[in-house]
């Protein structure tokens, strides 16, 4: 979606215009697929680390008309009142249950009342402002159409780590995907050569975050990383081989947190006999040998990385790892033979699974299925500027949050990119995480 490739160009508003339309209508669907459930399901806290499924259907109808109704469109608030209720910033997750959330019916009906109007401010905008060269930067390219959309596709990902923490069945649909090949006990690696390589994202990125900006030419010596992520089976070794119980393999932090969190597996395994199962939306089943581990913290990926003898790369050898186009396979958007994205299957595909979307290194499923943990801290590139608001990158800046690449099976492919940054605390297992490993040249 980042190329003249793509059937929209972003030269063309008219096309343009289309397509924002298409992507909204997408994205509203799937939010209301995620919350067609009962009320009282979705008016339940049912972790701390998360919001009511209600709050988050409502708070993305009040950004979009924060940000196109109001700053864009001009308009007077619809609903000024719920304002606070709904500002992420102002309301910590763990007390979101206790605020006068607006009921699901009524939520609805609001979302519908934004979206009519929004779509009446793309049908009014004057294309020459939706120019990559326009004036105003929340109309280049349509980047408030893919603020809002965007914002929204992490919601329902938010929406789908809830769904699975509620432990209800039947909510999540399953799906087909492609099977996987063999690689033996042994994971292969990949080296990357050194040099300097472009990292974040350019022009050609109209609707990249600002955290991703700007553009800039970074060395990186050669390195090796491994071809796949880590997989249930290898990571079941690291735990068979007391990985839970040597202090060598873990961040003095990551020891503590450990041991007084009682983790001993990733999140929602348990022992079955002398084999393991997990919980995935309700249902429990065998975990597959072959997919790719999620449900982990970054320091268990850390301590497996020690163990292993590697380590996490940082994300500047994760991207480069991917190659110099928008995806590892290019500029075009990911289709079904290169990624596993959009929730296909509510889970990772096997290992192996996608040889279509390798990289010009030939490293694979570096998009899609698992989040994966880098080594790095989540600090602005050189030149950052914060747009169109500082909390939404700036305020997290610093050496609290890990930096997490490459989209999960539960992420839009229109929220993933060889240059999208996700950061979380390094003791989070909720979301769809998991890794690969690194190691130096020498």
């Amino acid at each position: 979606m980042t190329s003249a490739d793509d059937p929209y160009s972003w030269d063309d508003p008219h096309r343009l215009k289309e397509r924002i339309v298409t992507e909204l209508v997408t994205v509203r669907e799937r939010s209301l697929t995620y919350t067609d459930a009962d009320d009282d399901l979705l008016v339940r806290q049912h972790s701390p680390l998360m919001s009511p499924l209600v709050w988050d259907l409502a708070h993305v109808g009040n950004y979009e008309e924060l940000w196109v109704l109001r700053a864009v469109g001009g308009m007077a608030p619809l609903r000024p009142e719920i304002d606070d209720i709904y500002d992420a910033f102002k309301q910590p997750r763990r007390d979101r249950p206790t605020l006068p959330l607006l009921p699901p019916g009524e939520t609805r009906r609001y979302l519908c009342g934004v979206r009519g109007r929004v779509l009446d401010v793309l049908d009014g905008m004057d294309p020459e402002a939706m120019r990559l060269d326009g004036p105003d930067p929340l109309r280049v390219g349509g980047y408030v159409f893919g603020l809002v959309t965007q914002h929204e596709h992490q919601h329902d990902e938010t929406m789908l780590a809830t769904l699975q923490l509620s432990g209800h069945p039947g909510l999540v649909p399953e799906g087909g995907l492609p099977t996987g090949r063999s690689i033996g006990p042994v994971a292969p690696e990949i080296h990357i050569p050194g040099g300097i390589f472009t990292m974040g994202a350019g022009a050609a990125s109209p609707w990249a975050y600002d955290n991703e900006r700007v553009a800039h030419r970074r060395h990186l010596p050669g390195y090796w990383i491994d071809r796949y992520p880590v997989s249930n089976g290898a990571f079941a070794t690291f735990m068979a081989d007391g990985g839970y119980d040597d202090p060598r393999w873990w961040n003095p932090r990551g020891w503590e947190w450990m041991r007084r969190s009682g983790v001993r597996a990733p999140l929602f395994w348990a022992r079955d006999g002398d084999t393991w199962s997990r919980t995935r939306f309700g249902r429990v089943e065998p975990v597959p040998e072959d997919e790719p581990v999620q449900h982990v913290s970054w320091y268990e990926a850390d301590a497996y990385a020690c163990w292993a003898g590697k380590r996490l790369p940082t994300e500047a050898e994760w991207e480069k790892a991917c190659g110099g186009h928008a995806y590892p396979w290019g500029d075009r958007p990911p289709s079904v033979g290169q990624a596993n994205l959009g929730n296909r299957a509510a889970r990772p595909a096997p290992i192996g699974a996608f040889p279509r979307g390798a990289s010009p290194y030939g490293v694979e499923q570096l998009i899609g299925d698992v989040w994966e943990w880098t080594d790095s801290w989540f600090l602005p590139y050189p030149g950052y500027r914060s747009f169109p608001y500082s909390e939404y990158s700036e305020v997290f800046f610093g050496e609290s949050y890990r930096v997490l690449r490459g989209g999960s099976w539960a992420t839009h492919p229109t929220a993933v990119r060889r240059t999208f940054r996700n950061w979380d605390y390094p003791i989070r297992r909720q979301i769809f995480a998991g890794f690969r490993c690194a190691r130096s040249e020498v």
